[in-house]
């Protein structure tokens, strides 16, 4: 005699195994009562197992070699403090480092690295970054009033930052566990009823040239915080544009630069198809799946400006894009105007949930 084996559902609710029920002829869970019709929750089986799991892989040949004597003019300088490698041509002399400020010396010769294959060339001077710096500080309630005469500007770079731009064609698929919710009551009671729905979104997402920075030096939030840079003014590289510049050695390859790429398109392909789930009480993401088709990487320079200030004793930095004049940094809280500025605001909540109470006692 054939022995049948034993289906099991899963509820999508509660995830606890769910049995056909005789009296209401649907599917019900014995833990959250849930009811499912037959119908819809086969359907429901049949989406689960044609998930896939995230598929991204790339071709990472970004840059170029060298061409003979290319490089004759570029020399390489190391920080001892932070470990950076500076790329600039033979003219510039050792100063600062532009990411910890300490003094950095010429080692020699540069190689060992690839040609970049674009460079967005500088649009901004050393002028629009100072003067961008002391925008930044305009509005700031809670700064030092002391700190923008006392900040004094130790050093300014103009640094090219390598990027990874990742392009690739996005086949996904996200479901979404939504509720909606509907109340009504009697003269006895009040009534809630939720009802639970699996939601489907698939489509195609294009993207290109997801930038990823190259370097350990440079903190990912920092660069992406001075976001977008416009590629319309990218050129095709050539060492000239490093004249009067510093170029930050990649530490960071292409191909390590892979799971960043993923994550920035996994979660903007998943903010734009739960931009389409609407009408829903709740939604909740429960499974993704990320095709990559046609994934390329190249090589570019970005600009920056890297301003390195002083203030008793601490050090700030902060990063302008040097095409857009997009700045951002950290900046020293006054803590007398914090405490004020925090019982104040400890005071108009208590004065508002004083009223709310006399109001109700008044009811």
């Amino acid at each position: 005699m054939a022995i049948l084996s034993e289906i099991q559902y899963k509820c999508p609710c509660c995830g606890g195994e769910i049995e056909f029920d005789s009296a209401t002829q649907n599917m019900k869970c014995p833990y959250c009562d849930s009811e499912f019709e037959v119908e819809s929750l086969a359907s429901y089986d049949e989406v689960l197992k044609e998930e896939q799991s995230d598929n991204m892989n790339w071709e990472t040949n970004a840059g170029s070699e060298w061409a003979e004597g290319e490089t004759a003019g570029m020399r390489v300088y190391s920080c001892k403090s932070c470990g950076g490698e500076i790329v600039a041509d033979e003219s510039t002399a050792a100063t600062a480092c532009p990411f910890c400020d300490n003094p950095i010396v010429m080692m020699g010769q540069f190689s060992g690295a690839l040609k970049p294959d674009y460079v967005i060339p500088f649009k901004l001077d050393k002028e629009a970054a100072k003067k961008a710096l002391r925008k930044h500080y305009e509005g700031k309630r809670l700064l030092p009033k002391v700190f923008k005469d006392e900040n004094h500007i130790d050093e300014i770079k103009g640094v090219y930052v390598p990027f990874w731009l990742f392009d690739a064609d996005a086949d996904a698929k996200v479901r979404y566990k939504a509720t909606r919710v509907r109340t009504w009551s009697n003269s006895n009671y009040n009534y809630t009823e939720t009802s639970f729905y699996s939601v489907l979104r698939a489509g195609n997402v294009g993207f290109e040239r997801v930038p990823v920075d190259g370097s350990t030096k440079m903190a990912d939030d920092l660069m992406e915080s001075i976001e977008p840079f416009d590629f319309k003014d990218a050129v095709d590289f050539q060492t000239a544009y490093l004249s009067g510049y510093l170029a930050d050695k990649y530490d960071v390859d292409s191909a390590q630069s892979i799971d960043r790429a993923n994550e920035r398109i996994k979660r903007s392909t998943e903010d734009a198809f739960a931009s389409t789930v609407n009408g829903y009480a709740t939604v909740v993401p429960e499974h993704t799946s990320v095709q990559l088709q046609n994934g390329k990487a190249k090589y570019a320079l970005y600009p920056v400006w890297l301003l390195n200030t002083t203030w008793q004793g601490k050090k700030y930095t902060f990063a302008m894009n040097g095409q857009t004049g997009k700045l951002v940094g950290d900046l020293p809280l006054d803590k007398a105007a914090y405490k004020k500025w925090l019982f104040g605001l400890t005071g108009v909540l208590g004065a508002a949930a004083l009223g709310i109470s006399y109001l109700l006692w008044l009811l």
